[in-house]
């Protein structure tokens, strides 16, 4: 459903991570705790999630690397593909112009 509208998995995974993110944080400011016990449960929440948000970002850069390569594996097979089907139409047109030179 999401990608008929041109919404991407990555996108609609990261916007709930960020919304359960935002949520953990105003659960964290309603709870009962001592000042010292609430900074040090945010900055370790803070840490794991900059360590989920590098985690995805090296997750997200080799797939595109993969799909970079592999669209100039595509590149080469086509150009190949269009090189030797321009070679046969060359070839086409030089045996009917001798064909039609020898009538």
């Amino acid at each position: 459903m999401s990608e008929e509208k041109g919404i991407c998995a990555g996108t609609v995974l990261l916007s709930f991570l960020a919304g359960a993110a935002a949520g953990a944080g105003l659960a964290l400011l309603y709870a009962p705790k001592s000042g010292s016990e609430m900074r040090e449960t945010i900055a370790d929440l803070a840490e794991d999630a900059v360590d989920k948000i590098k985690e995805y970002t090296r997750e997200a850069q080799e797939k595109i690397k993969t799909a970079i390569e592999d669209g100039k594996e595509t590149i080469v097979e086509k150009k190949s593909i269009l090189a030797s089907a321009i070679e046969a139409g060359r070839d086409a047109m030089q045996k009917e112009k001798e064909r039609s030179a020898g009538v």
